[in-house]
């Protein structure tokens, strides 16, 4: 340096010694927790859309209404057949009793009768007529009551078809099975559907979301070894609000390494109560794992890429600088470890390095605020 050249004004910072946590960031994208295609039960007419298009519905809202005219005279019909068989069973229970009594008096009358032909008081034919009508009447109750299992067999079968009557007419109101966020309408108000054709509309649930990324495979035992303990920790932010963090935990580690890429396929799940992310949307994602104690941690703007890797300016007492390669490890909120190359203590050099070479004299000033130029 020629005598008498000034001192180069820089801003410098120490390095100094944090615990830092061990994070990775990745790209992953949402994905509904819950996806719903509804269609239609029964088939008619649909009378009646309402929602409107991207509105968010709640569990058990009317969304979409079918003519149950139809089904109403189903119902009404099979009530009315269950009906009938109910009154056809009282009928013939009424006649098993009136035939159970008549039983009753003619084995009575038999029996009399029969003591008195022994007696020789009546003739034999009086007997013989007696004990016929005693028969006639048991046979008669033996077929009332096989009417009766008959018509007990009908009112079953008939009650079958008033349940299924009733829950065909349920199916004329189509509820919300899940809460989320309506997509595009795909059949209107006046359209005739049928059973189980095309979708209505589909439904996303997007409180909570999940986020779908993957990490390189290293990480894959630490990240099994620290989920056992509890789950880990994941932050996400999207590209047009990266200062508005979302926090939730992870949810999923797949069970297998894909071969293809060596990255193993994660999913997190977050509450999403403000429907801050949505599905398919693309976000940075922070997955924090260990932390790591008394790291060496240096400003970020004082790291400088150089033909031979990474380097700094590091300040020496003399108020000259040198290039000191270094080694560096993870970087976050505009911090960098440094593993090899600085120790906590050091001076680095942090704004002002192109008019730096090695030996330069230094002089340490303060960073110049937003909006004010460098002196």
């Amino acid at each position: 340096m020629a005598a008498g050249m000034p001192a180069t004004p820089v801003t410098v910072a120490k390095a100094v010694q944090e615990s830092v946590p061990t994070e990775l960031r990745v790209v992953g994208n949402g994905e509904a927790s819950a996806i719903v295609q509804i269609k239609s039960q029964i088939a008619g007419e649909l009378i009646s859309v309402n929602f409107t298009e991207g509105q968010n519905v709640t569990k058990g809202q009317l969304l979409f209404r079918i003519d149950p005219r139809p089904y109403e005279d189903a119902l009404h019909q099979a009530e009315a057949m269950a009906e009938r068989d109910r009154a056809q069973i009282a009928q013939a229970e009424a006649s098993l009793a009136r035939d159970s009594a008549q039983v009753k008096f003619a084995d009575s009358d038999a029996k009399r009768q029969a003591e008195l032909s022994q007696g020789g008081l009546t003739p034999r034919s009086t007997y013989d007529q007696a004990q016929s009508t005693a028969e006639a009447a048991r046979a008669t109750v033996n077929a009332t009551r096989a009417s009766i299992d008959t018509a007990k067999a009908a009112l079953q079968a008939d009650e079958a078809a008033e349940a299924a009557a009733r829950l065909n007419l349920s199916y004329c109101d189509i509820p919300a099975p899940i809460s989320g966020r309506t997509g595009n309408l795909l059949v209107h108000a006046g359209n005739l559907v049928k059973v189980n054709d095309v979708p209505l509309v589909v439904i996303h649930q997007i409180a909570p979301i999940f986020v779908n990324f993957n990490v390189p495979e290293q990480h894959l035992g630490a990240i099994r070894r620290l989920n056992a303990v509890h789950p880990l920790t994941v932050q996400v932010f999207t590209q047009d609000a990266p200062n508005r963090i979302v926090t939730g935990h992870l949810a999923t580690i797949d069970n297998t390494v894909d071969t293809a890429t060596g990255t193993i396929h994660l999913k997190a799940t977050f509450p999403n109560a403000d429907g801050m992310l949505w599905p398919g949307e693309f976000v940075t994602v922070i997955l924090t794992l260990d932390t790591i104690r008394n790291a060496t941690v240096i400003p970020s703007e004082a790291v400088q890429a150089g033909q031979q890797g990474q380097f700094v300016y590091a300040v020496k007492a003399d108020n000259k600088v040198e290039m000191r390669p270094v080694t560096l490890g993870s970087v976050f909120g505009g911090k960098t470890v440094v593993e090899k190359g600085i120790a906590p203590g050091d001076t680095v050099v942090t704004d002002g390095q192109l008019r730096l070479y090695p030996g330069a004299e230094v002089k340490a000033v303060e960073a110049p605020k937003p909006g004010v130029g460098q002196p």
